[in-house]
């Protein structure tokens, strides 16, 4: 008789599959909120949009990059996926958008279940912790396209904010000042050039960085929100890949540049020990690295006091990095440093 051949012959666990999808659901049922319409499971998601007049939806989509390479490293998952929930935050929180709701895309050579579950563990810790709902997602097995015990991961996220509301940094003047909140190292960029010096040039093992590196990508929602409901922030700049360099510019308006203090924040060891180790030119240190400042702030200086005390009461650290000068000609640089 010819033999048969299934599914699992060729690599696809269903039992497996469904072994995670449970998981996934009792992570996901801690994160609804009254606006889910759908449970995890259904074909399409779906959330309602009470309680906005005239909202304006806010979307973007993101990873967590070869960050990935220290938790299969060090067997550590259940970090990585608040990172992609926290990141994927920050970038609508900018704009001024309240998180609604998360959907996630895992995606493994031959599936986990328990990997899946710590994965989407702090997918969800990360959802509960910014409001956000975890209504759904995708959880592919696919022999033959990963490296065994690899996976990759990304997050889509949608948010609201009233049309009124919105922050576009138009109202940004030279004079506004800059403020920086301290990162948690790394955060989720420079990951390809810090393991080629950790790791491959100075020799040592992914487990001695593992507390560093594993860092959570730092949330910066709640003093957004606060400095937006009391109408004092201008614009908000998330620093990721191209570091303050590149990030600055993107929320300010024509004829507008920005002066950096490169020594008015305290210096995170990590960044101090990547520098040594590369040598690295210090134009590409700025642009592959966010140097320990995780977020602008851009206010008017003369609410500066104001703005102090909503972050103290919120316990959030900043530092007065620069300020927003006039940009007086094309050939004159968007960031300059001080």
């Amino acid at each position: 008789m010819r033999r048969h051949i299934t599914y699992h012959d060729a690599g696809v666990s269903i039992d497996e599959a469904d072994r995670a999808v449970a998981l996934i659901k009792r992570h996901a049922a801690k994160t609804l909120t009254p606006n889910v319409l759908t449970s995890i499971g259904s074909f399409g998601a779906g959330f309602s949009l009470k309680g906005w007049r005239d909202p304006v939806l806010v979307s973007s989509a993101d990873g967590v990059g070869t960050k990935l390479k220290i938790a299969f490293a060090t067997g550590r998952h259940d970090t990585v996926g608040e990172d992609l929930v926290n990141h994927c935050v920050n970038d609508i929180a900018v704009q001024g958008a309240t998180p609604l709701f998360f959907l996630d895309y895992f995606a493994v050579g031959k599936l986990e279940a328990a990997v899946c579950g710590s994965v989407v563990a702090g997918i969800a810790r990360g959802c509960k912790k910014n409001g956000c709902a975890l209504i759904g997602g995708e959880t592919a097995e696919m022999p033959g396209m990963y490296a065994a015990g690899e996976y990759d991961l990304a997050g889509f996220i949608v948010g609201a904010v009233e049309r009124k509301r919105m922050l576009t940094g138009a109202e940004i003047v030279p004079g506004d000042l800059l403020l920086g909140l301290p990162s948690q190292g790394l955060h989720t960029n420079g990951y390809s050039l810090a393991r080629k010096l950790l790791f491959e040039k100075a020799g040592h093992k992914p487990q001695e960085f593992a507390d560093e590196l594993l860092r959570i990508h730092k949330s910066y929602l709640k003093p957004i929100q606060a400095l937006h409901q009391a109408k004092v922030l201008k614009g908000a700049a998330h620093i990721t890949g191209g570091g303050l360099t590149d990030n600055i510019p993107r929320v300010l308006p024509a004829g507008c540049a920005a002066e950096i203090d490169a020594y008015s924040w305290p210096e995170q060891p990590i960044f101090t020990l990547l520098q040594k180790l590369g040598n690295i030119p210090e134009s590409d240190f700025r642009r592959t690295f966010n140097l320990g400042v995780g977020m602008v702030l851009v206010i008017s200086s003369k609410r500066i006091g104001f703005v102090s005390q909503i972050l103290k009461k919120l316990r959030e650290p900043f530092y007065q990095i620069g300020r927003v000068v006039p940009q007086k000609s094309r050939k004159q640089p968007r960031v300059a440093y001080l």
